[in-house]
């Protein structure tokens, strides 16, 4: 009987990947939390949990017709972002796959009649929301999926994939460590004006409508308010959450959707990312499982 023993919504901000005085220049004499956190996270949870598998859902990787998960049993190379090729240039990495979860989710995602499917084209490419996270925070040796985010698909249908996860992983031996890779709101400031507004000062998020939004999201998320969050998906998409806050939401439905109580333990601050809203949240399986609705 397989376990989700952990699951995070983590930022994958680009500027993590920046050597550390060009961080701390960028930050205006100090290193951004979103680095050093993925640091403390990596050191007081990653590490104890004994998983066996980490199952990414990757906001940077948007489908069309079809959620999809990756089945190679190890991807491996050098990565350059067409996005940003200045910061994320020739990355090497080497992560070995669990083909056989993968084709797990999409087994009980089919019963569910969703469209996932696993796929294991060696030239599938892969993406920064997936290999930043696993920098700082995959053992060599850990397999490591990835879980693509439909364009297309609805609030309920994010769930509903979770749900088929939570599935797959109660059907297998598994450990299982999930990662929400992806950021809060997210609207960038114009070209001309980004690069002064590269610190991590939240009072350079793009609008202060927008922060008051993903605090008020974070506030809930920390008491364990998951249900609210849910709820106020149409409000929250007025600010653009990144892919729709899909990421988030897929690991909220393997993790018992509205009914979830898990609090979230804050690893560094809320900061700003030229524009957008970034947090580390980790959210630890409560002793009595996921599924336990908030009180209040």
């Amino acid at each position: 009987m397989g376990d989700i023993v952990g699951a995070g919504l983590i930022s994958h901000a680009p500027v993590i990947m920046f050597p550390e005085p060009q961080r701390i220049e960028a930050n205006g004499g100090r290193d951004f939390t979103l680095a050093t956190g993925l640091r403390r996270l990596r050191h007081e949870v990653v590490d104890t949990t004994g998983h066996d598998v980490v199952v990414v859902f990757d906001s940077h990787w948007a489908t069309t017709t079809e959620v999809v998960v990756t089945a190679h049993p190890r991807r491996a190379g050098l990565f350059t972002s067409d996005e940003m090729p200045s910061a994320l240039s020739r990355l090497p990495y080497d992560i070995p796959g669990d083909p056989e979860l993968a084709h797990a989710i999409a087994g009980a995602g089919r019963k569910r009649s969703l469209w996932i499917t696993a796929n294991d084209d060696p030239y599938l490419p892969i993406h920064y929301a997936t290999l930043n996270p696993w920098t700082y925070l995959g053992p060599p040796g850990t397999p490591w999926i990835s879980v693509s985010v439909c364009q297309t698909a609805t609030t309920e249908d994010f769930l509903a994939v979770g749900e088929a996860v939570a599935e797959a992983v109660a059907g297998l031996g598994r450990r299982v460590l999930l990662v929400a890779s992806g950021g809060l709101s997210h609207r960038f400031w114009p070209l001309a004006a980004l690069r002064d507004r590269m610190a991590g000062d939240p009072r350079n998020i793009v609008t202060p409508e927008a922060r008051a939004a993903d605090e008020q999201r974070i506030a809930w998320l920390e008491a364990g308010r998951h249900d609210q969050v849910i709820a106020s998906m149409p409000h929250y998409l007025r600010f653009a959450p990144e892919a729709r806050f899909g990421h988030y939401l897929m690991l909220a439905g393997a993790v018992g959707g509205a009914a979830c109580g898990a609090r979230g333990r804050r690893f560094g601050e809320y900061e700003n990312g030229i524009g957008t809203g970034q947090v580390h949240l980790w959210f630890d399986r409560l002793a009595s499982g996921w599924k336990r609705a908030p009180a209040g």
